[in-house]
């Protein structure tokens, strides 16, 4: 296969976490691959246990860490006593396909079956993710009951990997309907940059090209998994994003409303906000995410 249209152009800096005094790096959650790793980042005072929110990055599915610039507004948790786990996972050059689901469900089992060791509340937790993490964020909402999603193999099979709530920002979610609906908004990609492509992130994460495999795509989709138990959602989405759709999270939050009930989903459109937009991370912004994830985790 030729090179990746998509390999990121450049490095993701870092996060400022030096004025984090309790925290701890590298944690292996399983032990299957060196990227099966998570760091904890703990309120300055308390013994908790503390409410849980997970991290996930995002970079197309081929990029990102979990110590990088995209977990600078999550970070904000700690100031509302909540316990904050970057998470990584396998990189769709390591491995395809469900991989990265049974890594941040090996995760968050972790999280439960060490909670007492780490002051956890294994009954209070959340994910949080932007573009790929948004959509791993998604599908930990959505797949709980989905035996298939999960392997076991991997550790602490007798926890469950159910969480209390989801924060999903600007994720993918029905990669077949990526290119029409960004055709629809004005935002058509170049050839060389289609969804529908051989070499795009989501053909590269399912290892073949996403219009030849439709029953994987449908496998990959969160909207395939919803069931009443899922629990509430907090989805924003940019207007004028020319990368994810934000016709993905339209349809994604109207299929959630409609078996779980419209009080548990909550989907904002940021007008005129591009993919990963700084409006995203705005003081008020964060509030807003914060301010949900108390409505559930500190009622």
């Amino acid at each position: 296969m030729s090179e990746p249209h998509y390999a990121l152009p450049f490095e993701i800096p870092p996060a400022s976490t030096d004025h984090i005094k309790r925290k701890m790096f590298d944690l292996a959650y399983a032990d299957s691959s060196p990227s099966q790793k998570l760091d904890i980042y703990w309120p300055a005072e308390g013994d908790g246990p503390f409410p849980v929110i997970v991290s996930i990055h995002g970079g197309a599915f081929m990029g990102g860490d979990k110590r990088d610039i995209q977990l600078t507004p999550m970070l904000e948790c700690l100031k509302r006593d909540y316990v904050l786990v970057g998470v990584n996972y396998r990189m769709s050059s390591e491995a395809k396909f469900p991989a990265l689901i049974h890594d941040v469900k090996a995760a968050i089992r972790w999280i439960r079956a060490n909670a007492e060791q780490y002051l956890f509340d294994p009954q209070r937790i959340a994910t949080w993710g932007g573009s790929a993490g948004g959509y791993l964020s998604l599908m930990m909402g959505v797949s709980t009951w989905a035996v298939e999603l999960e392997d076991f193999t991997m550790g602490n099979p007798e926890q469950s990997s159910h969480v209390q709530a989801v924060v999903d920002w600007f994720g993918p979610t029905d990669f077949l309907k990526m290119d029409e609906q960004l055709a629809e908004s004005g935002f058509a990609p170049p050839e060389e940059f289609s969804h529908n492509s051989a070499n795009s992130p989501e053909s590269l994460l399912l290892g073949a090209q996403v219009t030849q495999i439709p029953e994987l795509v449908r496998k990959a989709n969160p909207e395939t998994y919803i069931r009443s138990i899922a629990p509430p959602f907090f989805i924003q989405h940019g207007t004028h994003d020319d990368t994810v759709p934000h016709q993905q999270s339209v349809n994604m939050a109207a299929k959630l409303a409609e078996v779980i009930g419209s009080g548990k989903v909550t989907l904002e459109l940021l007008p005129d906000a591009r993919h990963a937009d700084p409006a995203f991370e705005t003081s008020q912004n964060v509030k807003k995410v914060l301010d949900f994830l108390d409505s559930i985790l500190h009622p």
